[in-house]
């Protein structure tokens, strides 16, 4: 089952691909064009796979993209037992800073199930 591991992201890369972003989040600008915000879910996400390599964990931004992290018991079959999955805006404010993990979690913008899917330890993946 093994695999090629994923092109290091280029950190600039996600900067600018987050950046681009950033007026939407902050209520600025209206939503940005798909190509655009997939970029920036997608490279942030790749960012927060390289910072915690792992597979315990699966992070599902729909429709975008879902990546695995997190070191500990390998999930090989069926739904992962941790699992995090948000929307493209609450997880780019998780990543960038502007929204705490508790207050995701507790205002149900966030949907983390099991016992490693806090990752309040691992964010932001991008700093402003």
């Amino acid at each position: 089952m093994g695999g090629v591991p994923a092109r290091a992201v280029d950190p600039a890369e996600v900067r600018a691909a987050v950046q681009a972003v950033l007026p939407w989040l902050r209520g600025e600008a209206e939503q940005p064009e798909r190509p655009v915000l997939a970029a920036a879910v997608r490279l942030s996400l790749r960012t927060l796979e390289q910072i915690a390599p792992g597979r315990t964990v699966e992070v599902r931004v729909p429709p975008f993209a879902a990546v695995q992290c997190v070191e500990g018991p390998r999930h090989t079959r069926g739904t992962p037992p941790n699992v995090v999955e948000t929307d493209a805006r609450t997880w780019l404010e998780l990543a960038t800073g502007d929204l705490a993990w508790p207050d995701a979690v507790d205002g149900a913008r966030v949907t983390a199930s099991g016992t490693r899917a806090d990752l309040s330890h691992l964010l932001p993946v991008v700093r402003f």
